[in-house]
């Protein structure tokens, strides 16, 4: 069987965008350091998966609206324990989660992050 182990994703400063993440799901720091050949990363999560955060410095800003742009990324799908606390988290670190919505298989919100980054909260009964 195969698994996902991780997603890289460019971010202005990936220092800040993993402590966010780590403040909103109790995630950790795996790995911080520079990039293969320039840049740097820093790699947060949990120990079978995790996002992997990189800059060159100074990226481009987003262009294009990525659910039509092939091969962009529409959005990351976190599964958590309990959606209402997350939610007042995401809450107090300033973002506006939209409406909670309630369908098989489990309960959900989505929230865009400071890198333009949509993220879908998910919790499973």
């Amino acid at each position: 069987m195969a698994r996902l182990e991780h997603v890289n994703i460019t971010v202005a400063d990936p220092d800040a965008a993993a402590a966010e993440l780590c403040s909103l799901f109790d995630w950790k720091i795996r790995w911080s350091g520079p990039g293969m050949t320039t840049g740097r990363t820093v790699h947060v999560g949990e120990e079978a998966s995790y996002l992997a955060l990189f800059t060159f410095g100074n990226p481009d800003e987003l262009h294009q609206e990525t659910y039509r742009t092939r091969g962009g990324l529409n959005h990351i799908a976190i599964v958590v324990d309990d959606l209402d606390a997350t939610e007042a988290r995401v809450r107090a670190a300033g973002y506006t989660p939209g409406e909670v919505h309630d369908y098989e298989p489990g309960r959900r919100f989505y929230f865009v992050e400071a890198n333009g980054i949509e993220i879908e909260v998910v919790e499973y009964p």
